[in-house]
């Protein structure tokens, strides 16, 4: 990790603790045991984790990111655990993946392992199908240019009918792939079991570029990683 700056969120060589917001008092004092409050790991596990290190750049992973996405020249971005603690797991809204993670032309997959059973009771993730075909609703970036911290929507996340959900229980040890495009959500974890998962994103870099825009942003310490190692 980089020496010569405070590690930022904003920045892909630093590990991020992020907590469920609804678990604090005001004055700051914790409702819950931060460990079981707490909502994810990231944004570079894909590097400094061993473990994870392993798995994400594994032959098998590879084979997929070439055979059945089609990628040419593909880059980790970033990596994250999300553990969807039981009873207070948070809920995710409906969006689409390049919103925060934009390449030109689009090109940007999830991978996303579950690391326990992935239920309609523990918060499993919902998928509008066809709805990658539609195009980007609106893009989070940063404003007014690449080196401010400040970032804003662009416009209205997508918001689809209720009938339009389909939902998507995997067990223990599935991989799910997740279009850049489509739109996708998770609920609430109201069971008294966990749902985590472990997630990176992978990118085109051949013929496609990162937009300097986006919140997450590559260092001289550690660029994206080519997948195809």
């Amino acid at each position: 990790m980089s020496k010569r700056r405070k590690c930022d969120i904003a920045f892909v060589d630093c590990f991020t603790f992020i907590f469920l917001l609804y678990i604090y008092y005001n004055i700051g004092s914790l409702l819950k045991n931060k460990h079981t409050a707490l909502n994810k790991i990231g944004h570079a596990l894909h590097w400094f984790s061993p473990e994870y290190k392993k798995f994400t750049f594994s032959k098998e992973i590879q084979d997929v990111a070439r055979d059945i996405v089609g990628f040419k020249k593909p880059v980790v971005v970033q990596s994250m655990i999300i553990f969807k603690p039981p009873n207070i797991g948070a809920k995710v809204e409906p969006h689409q993946d390049l919103t925060y993670l934009y390449t030109n032309p689009p090109k940007l997959t999830g991978f996303w392992l579950a690391l326990e059973d992935a239920t309609l009771e523990n918060g499993c993730m919902w998928f509008v199908p066809g709805s990658h075909k539609d195009g980007i609703k609106a893009r989070y970036r940063r404003t007014p240019d690449k080196d401010s911290l400040k970032m804003a929507y662009d416009g209205a996340q997508p918001s689809p009918n209720e009938d339009e959900w389909v939902s998507a229980p995997v067990p223990k040890g599935s991989l799910v792939l997740i279009d850049g495009a489509v739109v996708h959500k998770s609920e609430k974890n109201l069971s008294d079991k966990s749902r985590q998962i472990y997630t990176f994103h992978v990118a085109e870099s051949e013929n496609t570029k990162w937009d300097e825009l986006n919140w997450l942003q590559p260092t001289a310490e550690l660029s994206f990683p080519e997948l195809f190692r």
